[in-house]
């Protein structure tokens, strides 16, 4: 009962929670790397369409099918028919190095009822098919091709960061099935030790049974409490450097296969400048720094900027496109990603031994008082 019930439904829960925030967050990797749709590029679209990206803010929905989006100089109908919406949480931002809240709630899938609540101007993002429809070019979901619509509160240089973050989002074994898996489990266990409590030879099974229904809440009772708290520091640290990782990452989504300069999708030139210190805060040419950085005090460090490499200036700058990342890192990003990888994959191992250990220590106390008391 304890392994179906409160081990392995909930953790089949948190595997399709994670699998389904996964294609969530690899479709928006896919899409934000395809074109920018802007006032050129749409009064050059084609009979055949394509594939493109859009941010605005919320203008209203017409004919009960259809959301328009108010970008700068262009509004888009999209055509809500079988589209996936998705609304990312607020959360408080912080600042490098600055311990965010790793309990984020995820991505939320939102009926098209409740859009018609949102204010309007709120920030959208649509990514998918360009299609002409009855003369009039509107994003279309296909089955091939599903859109994606995302609202958000957040600039939109810092939505492909928000989204990281949300998707490391809190303690995954508390999904949607949990609650009635632990409670149905609980009323099993109830039930057993109920009908063998007037057998004697039974006995063992009762004590079980009994100490059985308290395991969910093991973890929060002396003497494995000092054990929880550990857990949820140590992996409140793994999630933080698992969304640094991902962070890390960013720039090798356009600078493949080792090359320091590229062409993004508006023709715009994008690379790396390295650095033997860190520039100084507040002066020329400053670019923000993404991630903290990770070595020994005194050790030699190299620092890598990521921007758009243009002729007025010899140092990266913010790119036209807003998802393309843009920042200063310390270190080689696939170095990087590779060591905060290692690092918070540590930190998991260790913080669930320590919590089963805490569990293991209280089953113990509450099995000798058990034994005691019969």
């Amino acid at each position: 009962m304890v392994i179906i019930w409160y081990g392995l439904v909930p953790i089949l829960g948190a595997l399709y929670s994670r699998n389904k925030l996964g294609q969530f967050r690899r479709r928006f990797d896919e899409l934000r790397l395809s074109p920018l749709l802007d006032y050129r590029k749409y009064q050059q679209l084609e009979k055949e369409g394509g594939i493109f990206r859009f941010i605005g803010g919320f203008e209203s929905i017409t004919d009960g099918h259809t959301l328009w989006i108010q970008g700068e100089n262009l509004t888009i109908p999209v055509s809500i028919d079988n589209v996936k919406c998705w609304l990312l949480p607020m959360q408080e931002e912080g600042g490098v190095g600055e311990m965010f809240d790793p309990g984020a709630e995820a991505p939320e899938r939102i009926r098209w009822d409740r859009v018609s609540t949102l204010t309007e101007g709120a920030r959208v993002f649509v990514g998918g098919y360009m299609k002409n429809l009855n003369n009039r070019w509107s994003f279309t979901s296909a089955k091939e091709m599903p859109l994606m619509v995302i609202f958000y509160d957040c600039p939109d240089n810092t939505l492909p960061e928000r989204i990281m973050r949300a998707w490391r989002h809190r303690n995954e074994y508390w999904n949607p099935v949990t609650p009635f898996s632990l409670i149905i489990g609980a009323l099993s266990l109830l039930y057993m030790a109920y009908s063998f409590l007037n057998r004697p030879a039974f006995r063992f099974t009762v004590i079980g049974s009994l100490i059985a229904l308290f395991i969910p809440i093991l973890p929060m009772i002396p003497p494995g409490l000092i054990f929880m708290v550990l857990y949820r520091q140590l992996s409140w640290r793994a999630r933080k450097l698992r969304v640094y990782s991902d962070i890390a990452a960013l720039p090798l989504r356009h600078l493949t296969s080792g090359l320091d300069s590229c062409l993004l999708k508006d023709g715009e030139k994008y690379g790396c400048v390295k650095y033997d210190s860190l520039p100084a805060e507040g002066s020329e040419g400053q670019i923000p720094l993404l991630i903290p950085e990770l070595s020994k005090e005194g050790q030699s460090l190299q620092w890598y900027g990521f921007g758009a490499m243009r002729e007025s200036s010899s140092l990266p700058e913010n790119p036209s496109d807003p998802f393309v990342c843009f920042g200063i890192l310390p270190g080689n990003p696939k170095d990087l990603t590779r060591r905060y990888a290692i690092r918070a994959y540590t930190l998991e191992v260790l913080a669930w031994v320590l919590l089963i250990f805490g569990i293991a220590l209280n089953l113990f106390f509450i099995w000798i008082i058990f034994v005691l008391l019969m």
